[in-house]
C-alpha cells in the first residue's frame, strides 16, 4: 500500500455522488476554509454545492488527492478501481454492506475481496465509515455535522466507530484537535497504519485511539516504535471487557476483539496508556498537547478550601498517583507567601484571604510548584455564566498563567465539576500553556496515564497460531513434556490399579499424593488426596476416585507460597502469559498479571512483585521467602516450551507451583493441545 500523506493532507478533493452526504463532504470543506481543489463527479447533475461537476473520475483534470465515495457498494468497487487507475492519492469508503455485514449478507466478503484488488495498492478507508476531518488544512471528507474549528498544531483520534468520531469532536473541553478519523471495517488500511501516517505530521502531539480489535499486532508494533521514536505519546480507549461488548464488536466491526487480558498486556507492552472513558480519555490527551509525558507520578494540589484539598487526597487514594509531603523550600515559599496562619500540606488548603490578590495567589501557587513535582493542580470551580457573574474568577485566570510563566513547571488548572469550567476559559488557558482540566477524578486518571512507565523496546509478540481442536494432555505426560524445558516436577509413577498405585507409593516414599488421571479440575472431583502416609491409605483413596488411572507423586512440603503459572493463545493477542495466586487462593483473590510472550525477566519480576501475594513471596511476618530465582525458572521454562511448541497448542497451566525457600516445584500441569505431524 502506498502512504497515505497524500490522502490525509490532500491538495485536490474529489467529491463522487449526487446525494445529501456527497453535497455535505463539500459543503464543509467550503465553511473550512479549504484552499485547494474540490471536484464533484456525478453522471448526470450539472452541479453540486455551487461547483461544476464531472461526468466521472476519467474526466478530472488530474488524479485527485483524496476523494469521497459516496455511492452504493457496488458502483464503490469500480470507483475505485478508476480511482486507482488514475493514480489517486487515496480515497473514503462511506457505503457499508461488505466484510462487517457477512453475518446478515453473504455477498459481504465477496464484495470486500473485490474491493481490495480494484483497489491494489491506492490506501483507502473504510468501507463503512465516515471518512476524516483535517483540522490543521480544512481538508474535510466528511458528510455530517462536526464541532471542530481550525487549529494549528492538536491531538489526532482515531476510531472504529463513525458516531463516536463526531462526538469527540463536539467536546468542550478547550482539547485542539488536529485530524479525526474514522476506520470503518479497515478492509485495508488499519489502526496502526492511520496513526502513523497522522504522527508523521510534524503539527500532531499526541494520538488517541478507540480502539474495538487490534488486528495486525505487527503494525501496532510499529506504531508504537514510530512514536518513541518521534517522542510522542499514544494513549487508547480499547473496549472489550464484558461478554456484551465483545459481541457488540464482533457484529459491528468485522474484528475480534479477544480476551481483555491479552488486549491490556498488548498495549502494556507497546507503553500505550489506557484509560476507561471518554471523559478521561480527553483529558489525557489534552494533558499530553501540552506537556507531553510526565516524568513522574508526584503531584502538588493547592486550593482555597479544605474540603477541596480533602478530596483531591481522597480521590487519588485508589490511583498511581502521589502528594508527597512538602519539602522545606516549599514550606519556607508557602510561608512568606501565605504568612503563619495556614496550615502547611499537601495538598494545600491556602483559604480565601488572598483571593482577588493576583500576585499573592500568583506567589503562593509559585512557591508549591517545586522542581521535583510532575504536575501542579491548581483547583478552582468557576460560577454558571447564565446565572452569575465570573468577573472575581479572571485573578485566577491570571494568577495560574503567571504562576506557570514565572516558573516553567507543568501547571493545570482543575475544576472539580467538569462543567464548571468555561469552554472559553479553557482555552486561554490551553493558550498560554496551562492545563485546564474538566473534572478532578478524570485529571488525575490523567495525570496516572500521562507518568505511566514506558517499558524498554521488547522483543515482538509470538503471533497466535492457527486455531486448533485440542485434545487435553495427560498431567504426567505435561509435565514430563514441560520437565524437558526447565521446569521442576515432582517424582511420579502412574498406575492403573488401585494396588499399583500402593507400590508405587512405596517405591517414591512416603508421604505421597495421589491423582485420579484425565480429569481437568481434580480438586473439585475430589480426585486428588495430599499427604498419604501408609500403603493402606494409598489404597483406600484410590477407591473413592472417580477414575481407574491414577498418579502418585512425592509429597513436596515447606511451601509458602502457591503460584499459577498459564499460558493461553489468545487469537487477538497472541499468546497470554498468566501469574496468580495459586491453589485455593486462585478464584478467591483474582490476584493475577498478565504478559504476552516472549516476556523478559525483568518483566516478570515486575509481575511477580504487582501481586498481592507478593509480600508472601519475600517472607511475611518473619516467614522465610521464596526461592524467587527458582520461581523465575519455572516461568521462562514454561514460556520456552511455548516458544518451541507453539503450533498446536492452545493452553497450559500449573497450578499451583509450590514454592519453598529452596524449590518452585510444579505440583499440578494442565496442557491442552494437538500434536501435528512434522
Amino acid at each position: 500500500m502506498k502512504s497515505l500523506n497524500r490522502l490525509f493532507r490532500p491538495k485536490t478533493i474529489a467529491v463522487v455522488g449526487g446525494g445529501a452526504w456527497c453535497r455535505l463532504v463539500i459543503e464543509q470543506c467550503q465553511k473550512m476554509g479549504f484552499d485547494g481543489e474540490i471536484w464533484p463527479v456525478h453522471p448526470k447533475a450539472e452541479e453540486l454545492a455551487g461547483l461544476p461537476v464531472y461526468r466521472d473520475v476519467a474526466s478530472l483534470p488530474e488524479a485527485p488527492d483524496a476523494t469521497f465515495v459516496g455511492v452504493n457498494r457496488f458502483a464503490t468497487i469500480e470507483v475505485v478501481r478508476d480511482l486507482a487507475a488514475r493514480d489517486a492519492g487515496g480515497a473514503v469508503c462511506f457505503a457499508s454492506g461488505f466484510l462487517e455485514a457477512q453475518a446478515e449478507d453473504s455477498e459481504g466478503a465477496d464484495l470486500q475481496a473485490q474491493l481490495l484488488a480494484a483497489a491494489g495498492q491506492m490506501p483507502f478507508l473504510g468501507p463503512n465509515c465516515y471518512g476524516f476531518i483535517n483540522y490543521l488544512d480544512g481538508a474535510l471528507l466528511w458528510p455530517d455535522q462536526h464541532g471542530g474549528k481550525r487549529v494549528e498544531k492538536g491531538v489526532a483520534l482515531i476510531t472504529q466507530s463513525s458516531n463516536i468520531a463526531i462526538n469527540l469532536t463536539m467536546q468542550t473541553r478547550g482539547l485542539p484537535i488536529a485530524y479525526v478519523v474514522a476506520a470503518g471495517n479497515q478492509a485495508q488500511s488499519g489502526i496502526a497504519a492511520i496513526g502513523e501516517a497522522l504522527l508523521d505530521d510534524d503539527r500532531v502531539t499526541a494520538l488517541g485511539l478507540h480502539i474495538e480489535g487490534f488486528g495486525d499486532l505487527r503494525a501496532f508494533e510499529a506504531l508504537a516504535a514510530k512514536a518513541r521514536a518521534l517522542g510522542k505519546s499514544i494513549i487508547a480507549l480499547k473496549v472489550g471487557k464484558s461478554a456484551e461488548a465483545q459481541a457488540a464488536t464482533i457484529s459491528h466491526t468485522a474484528s475480534l476483539a479477544g480476551g481483555d487480558a491479552g488486549a491490556q498486556a498488548l498495549l502494556t507492552r507497546l507503553g500505550i496508556a489506557r484509560l476507561e472513558d471518554l471523559p478521561a480519555f480527553l483529558e489525557t490527551l489534552k494533558l499530553l498537547h501540552v506537556t507531553g509525558p510526565l516524568p513522574n507520578n508526584r503531584l502538588g494540589s493547592i486550593s482555597c478550601s479544605g474540603g477541596e484539598a480533602s478530596l483531591a487526597a481522597d480521590t487519588a487514594h485508589d490511583l498511581p498517583v502521589v502528594f508527597p509531603p512538602l519539602n522545606d523550600t516549599q514550606k519556607t515559599d508557602l510561608r512568606a507567601a501565605l504568612g503563619p496562619m495556614v496550615a502547611l500540606a499537601n495538598p494545600l488548603d491556602y483559604h480565601t484571604y488572598i483571593w482577588r490578590d493576583t500576585e499573592a495567589m500568583t506567589r503562593a501557587w509559585s512557591a508549591m510548584m517545586d522542581p521535583s513535582l510532575a504536575m501542579t493542580l491548581l483547583i478552582v470551580d468557576f460560577p454558571r455564566t447564565d446565572r452569575c457573574s465570573a468577573s472575581d474568577w479572571d485573578c485566577a485566570i491570571e494568577a495560574a498563567i503567571g504562576a506557570q510563566h514565572a516558573t516553567g513547571a507543568n501547571v493545570a488548572l482543575v475544576a472539580t465539576l467538569p462543567e464548571l469550567l468555561p469552554e472559553a476559559v479553557a482555552d486561554q488557558l490551553m493558550g498560554a500553556g496551562v492545563v485546564p482540566f474538566c473534572g478532578l477524578r478524570e485529571a488525575l486518571l490523567a495525570c496516572a496515564a500521562a507518568s505511566a512507565p514506558r517499558p524498554d523496546v521488547a522483543e515482538p509478540v509470538l503471533l497466535p497460531t492457527t486455531v486448533v481442536v485440542p485434545s487435553l494432555v495427560s498431567e504426567a505426560e505435561a509435565k514430563f513434556r514441560l520437565a524437558q524445558y526447565g521446569l521442576r516436577v515432582p517424582k511420579s509413577i502412574r498406575a492403573k490399579s488401585p494396588g499399583m498405585a500402593r507400590a508405587a507409593a512405596a517405591d517414591i516414599g512416603y508421604p505421597v499424593v495421589l491423582k485420579g488421571e484425565g480429569i481437568a479440575h481434580k480438586t473439585e472431583a475430589g480426585a486428588v488426596v495430599l499427604g498419604l502416609a501408609t500403603g493402606g491409605e494409598v489404597s483406600a483413596a484410590a477407591d473413592a476416585m472417580p477414575t481407574e488411572r491414577y498418579l502418585v507423586e512425592e509429597m513436596i512440603t515447606g511451601a509458602v507460597a502457591e503460584l499459577l503459572i498459564g499460558v493461553v493463545k489468545d487469537p487477538a493477542h497472541g499468546f497470554v502469559l498468566t501469574l496468580a495466586a495459586g491453589g485455593t487462593l486462585t478464584e478467591i483473590l483474582q490476584d493475577s498479571c498478565s504478559l504476552l510472550l516472549p516476556a523478559s525477566d525483568a518483566a516478570i519480576d515486575a509481575a511477580l512483585d504487582g501481586l498481592k501475594i507478593a509480600k508472601l513471596l519475600a517472607g511475611y511476618r518473619g516467614k522465610p521467602a521464596a526461592d524467587r530465582a527458582a520461581i523465575l525458572r519455572a516461568v521462562t521454562s514454561v514460556q520456552a516450551y511455548v516458544l518451541a511448541e507453539a503450533e498446536g497448542l492452545e493452553e497450559i497451566e500449573i497450578n499451583p507451583l509450590l514454592c519453598t525457600p529452596e524449590d518452585a516445584v510444579a505440583a499440578d500441569a494442565l496442557m491442552r493441545r494437538k500434536d501435528l505431524l512434522k
